[in-house]
């Protein structure tokens, strides 16, 4: 196994693309570059989508997913992964297997599952295969209140119900479980539930509409800072005010609700 050598480190995103820009490969992209480190993509579907809806998914085959993992990790090997949508049993099994075969490390998994409107975005099988093989081998999962309440089985409608869930969801799959607030619930404050205690990291409430890409956003940064050699709870702090800048830098794109400005922070000639 060739390890990375150099002064950059280097982290992977396996998801979806997003043709506007704001959410999925294209998001996690401009986050990881950001954040310092170098991103690699492999990809799970194609979207035909924008502010306002997804009026389209191509998802690639397992053979060809597996293919893309097989390059990256022969060659660049990622100091850390992040995981976003993934909606079929055969895709999930494959990365599960390319993941185990590397050795990956610092595996950061966002569980896209339940859009924010709150329709279910990927099969009851394909959550069924997605608990069983690709959970238990990650360092922290990211979902939100929906998706906590999916992973967890119980209704999320208190604080003490949201520390209850992620206890539940860690126990069983031996990972950390950062549970973010919003859907009207704890809105910019989040609960890492991990080894048995829980730490909460409260944000500020940023009046911004445009919020398309937030959890894609979040999970890449902490994978960014995990890959720099970051504990998890100051990757956590970290991405956290990366996305705090993003929103409050107030972009405003789209007829929807649109996507953040990740490059507000980029300075200098280029």
């Amino acid at each position: 196994m060739r390890w990375n050598g150099g002064n950059m480190k280097t982290t992977l995103t396996i998801a979806g693309s997003d043709s506007c820009g704001g959410a999925g490969i294209q998001a996690d992209i401009k986050t990881m570059t950001t954040n310092g480190v170098y991103a690699m993509s492999a990809i799970t579907a194609l979207t035909a989508q924008n502010t306002t809806g997804v009026t389209g998914i191509m998802e690639v085959t397992s053979e060809f997913l597996g293919k893309q993992l097989e390059a990256v990790f022969t060659d660049i090997y990622p100091d850390a992964v992040k995981i976003g949508m993934v909606s079929s049993s055969e895709l999930i099994k494959t990365i599960a297997k390319k993941l185990k075969k590397f050795e990956a490390k610092n595996i950061v998994i966002d569980p896209v599952m339940v859009a924010t409107s709150g329709s279910k975005l990927i099969s009851d099988e394909a959550i069924s295969t997605l608990k069983e093989y690709l959970l238990p081998m990650s360092t922290v999962l990211t979902p939100n209140i929906p998706e906590t309440e999916v992973l967890s089985g119980m209704l999320v409608k208190t604080t003490d119900d949201m520390i209850e869930a992620a206890g539940s969801i860690s126990d069983t799959y031996h990972c950390a479980v950062l549970c973010k607030g919003g859907h009207k619930l704890n809105d910019a404050n989040d609960l890492l539930y991990s080894d048995g205690s829980f730490k909460w990291f409260n944000g500020k409430r940023i009046n911004n509409p445009n919020t398309h890409g937030t959890g894609c956003t979040l999970s890449s940064a902490i994978a960014s800072n995990l890959a720099k050699g970051y504990d998890l709870d100051t990757a956590i702090e970290k991405a956290k005010r990366y996305i705090s800048g993003a929103l409050e830098a107030m972009l405003d794109l789209g007829k929807g609700s649109g996507p953040m400005n990740h490059a507000f922070a980029v300075k200098g000639e280029y």
